[in-house]
């Protein structure tokens, strides 16, 4: 892992914000609100490096015995959310954390415009969290992709179509949402920007996930072919059988007589 954090960082396109949200079923201004709260709606810092937030609480349970203990006394875990205030930088925290545990370290932070926490790389669609990480360093797009991805893991699309914002802030912040204002922050923002001219997009609604079942094709039809057929009886007359000639006639009268001149001559 570069431990710089810096790839290609593409930012967002117009385009993306509506075009993301319909994978879900909701508009642009839903998904302002969601990245207003969550990040200010930016996805990498002043020098190009994602937006994250090291949580020491998360980096604890993310490691046992001797690591733990190094952690612990490094001043990078605890074991209660809250326990110290946050820096302005988390960068330090977690490089020196990857010293420790590469692998708990990033789990640890939570990354990006949607502020996806590493633990949840399954659920963000990556094989492993720092495919993820690299993600999240190369484009804002990847970034609510995998925010996409969590919220559909997690069964919080319907609440934020229905504008159920309290019940969204619970399943994607966790039951302390509280205590930072997040649903009434979402509604508030979801008001502003539902007063604000939204980026033309050619779907007219959501895309649709289902996948659509070809159709069988029709059964071949037998190609007809010509057989052969017998030719058709003649309608012409029978030729009439020829007639015995003349000498054959004469011939056959005059044995007749010898014989009857024999037979008169023995008498």
């Amino acid at each position: 892992m570069d431990m710089t954090f810096r790839g290609a960082a593409r930012r967002l396109d117009d385009i993306d914000l509506p075009k993301l949200g319909a994978r879900i079923g909701v508009g642009e201004d839903e998904m302002h609100a969601f990245l207003d709260v969550e990040t200010s709606g930016r996805g990498f810092d002043a020098v190009g490096r994602p937006v994250i937030l090291f949580e020491p609480h998360v980096f604890y349970r993310n490691l046992s015995g001797a690591k733990r203990a190094k952690a612990v006394a490094a001043g990078l875990a605890y074991p209660k959310w809250g326990a110290k205030p946050y820096p302005r930088d988390s960068y330090p925290r977690l490089r020196a954390a990857c010293a420790i545990d590469e692998t708990a370290a990033l789990k640890s932070a939570s990354w990006g415009l949607g502020q996806v926490l590493g633990e949840n790389f399954k659920a963000a669609g990556f094989l492993t969290v720092q495919a993820m990480a690299e993600a999240m360093m190369a484009d804002e797009a990847l970034q609510l992709g995998a925010a996409i991805d969590f919220i559909v893991a997690n069964r919080l699309d319907g609440n934020l179509r229905n504008h159920d914002w309290a019940a969204f802030a619970k399943g994607y912040n966790g039951a302390g949402y509280r205590k930072n204002a997040y649903d009434t922050r979402l509604a508030e923002a979801y008001r502003k920007w539902s007063r604000i001219k939204d980026t033309p997009w050619p779907s007219a609604g959501p895309v649709s996930s289902a996948v659509v079942p070809a159709v069988p094709p029709e059964p071949a039809k037998p190609i007809a072919v010509p057989q052969a057929t017998a030719a058709p009886a003649s309608s012409a007359p029978p030729v009439p059988a020829a007639r015995p000639g003349l000498w054959a006639a004469l011939i056959a009268a005059i044995l007749k007589l010898s014989a009857i001149l024999k037979l008169f001559g023995r008498k």
